[in-house]
């Protein structure tokens, strides 16, 4: 029930207020009245307004802003390929020796950057200085016989001529006498000792004719050739330099310019054997990067474009090159066991194309091979480009 406040009396009396009992409000025709009584000041509620159309343009127009930027930035990209999977490389050489001994010598230790033309290490050369000592005296007795055979072949000749004129005498008397017998001035016996010694003289001719191209031929068919020309004097000479070679090849030097690695395997007193790697030189004078990318990529991608490369391990450092080849082939066909998709468990998987870049600016920082690249090739065509030109 409601407070109810008692009219005073017009003599005066106090005013008791009552307590508010408890229960519901009274209901009725003199309650609502009351109430409208007690608060005539108050504003009527005002009507709400319509926001049906704000929420259907916001919910058209943000989607389709959204698809016209994505659209946007699809159109206009793609004119950079960019990977992360690409490694700087430097080539690596194997240093070896052409000949097999013992190392008597190392004059480097790893991490050591040399030149070309610097001493590594050193064979033991005593052992083909003998070869070489050997290889010089045969070519010296190679000379002496080529003198020998001109000396053999002036006196087959030599002997030649004079049997030449000793078979043309005895021609000569063979046929004074085959004349004085016909006369009867000379007997048979006399004509008889005379043809024998005549055809003795001609078996002599043809044996001196037999000889002389004997030796002509030792001579290899030419009895003015220079000594250092024939046959067994080159030879000899060819045995020279190739035992002079292995003499030079006990002393092993730098191929380029480079930083030694690996040298575990040099030490003095240690055997090798010919072709077995002692340490390693990566040279340092030219620098590539291999950026691997996805089969997807390459067709927009072409030998002489421009790239930029930045180094992990050098984060402010750009480094400008072009493309400088495509490799033929993915890069799983060149692994040791290659991918055979022609089985039942085949998954179509992306491949990876390895592109040669070409490092054409100065780096400026010391690059080591294998560091980890970024790698992007400007190809010069949007997708937009692209699409107008299919």
């Amino acid at each position: 029930m409601t407070d109810q406040v008692d009219t005073p009396p017009r003599s005066g009396g106090r005013i008791i207020q009552l307590p508010r009992a408890e229960g519901p409000p009274p209901t009725g025709p003199d309650t609502a009245v009351r109430a409208t009584a007690a608060a005539p000041d108050e504003p009527a509620p005002a009507p709400r307004k319509r926001r049906g159309g704000w929420r259907l343009a916001l919910i058209i127009s943000v989607p389709l802003l959204l698809v016209i930027a994505g659209g946007y930035f699809w159109l206009t990209s793609g004119r950079y390929q960019v990977t992360d999977n690409a490694y700087v490389n430097q080539s690596i050489v194997s240093l070896s020796s052409n000949v097999p001994g013992q190392i008597v010598e190392v004059d480097i230790k790893a991490n050591q950057p040399v030149r070309a033309g610097d001493t590594l290490f050193r064979i033991d050369p005593q052992p083909y200085r003998i070869a070489l000592d050997q290889a010089n005296a045969a070519l010296a007795l190679a000379r002496l016989k080529v003198a020998q055979l001109r000396v053999n072949y002036a006196t087959a000749q030599s002997k030649l001529q004079f049997d030449q004129g000793q078979l043309l005498v005895q021609e000569r008397i063979q046929s004074r006498n085959a004349d004085l017998t016909r006369t009867g001035n000379a007997t048979q016996a006399m004509l008889d000792a005379d043809l024998l010694t005549y055809k003795q003289a001609q078996s002599a001719v043809t044996f001196d004719r037999q000889a002389a191209a004997g030796a002509l031929a030792a001579l290899g068919g030419e009895p003015g050739i220079l000594t250092d020309d024939y046959p067994g004097v080159r030879s000899a000479a060819a045995q020279v330099a190739s035992a002079q070679r292995n003499l030079d090849k006990t002393t092993i030097t730098a191929p380029a310019d480079g930083i030694i690695g690996q040298d575990d395997s040099l030490n003095v007193g240690q055997f090798v054997n010919t072709g077995a790697t002692a340490a390693s030189l990566v040279e340092t004078s030219d620098i590539w990067i291999d950026a691997n990318y996805k089969e997807t990529q390459l067709g927009s991608i072409a030998v002489g474009q421009p790239a930029a490369a930045t180094i992990d391990a050098y984060p402010g450092v750009t480094l400008f090159g072009t493309v400088l080849s495509i490799n033929p082939a993915t890069g799983s066909e060149f692994s040791l066991i290659p991918a055979q998709n022609a089985t039942g468990n085949w998954v179509k998987v992306t491949q990876w194309v390895p592109v040669r870049i070409h490092i054409t600016s100065n780096p400026g920082v010391d690059l080591r091979s294998g560091m980890s690249a970024t790698v992007s090739v400007d190809t010069g065509k949007t997708n937009l480009d692209q699409l107008l030109h299919h």
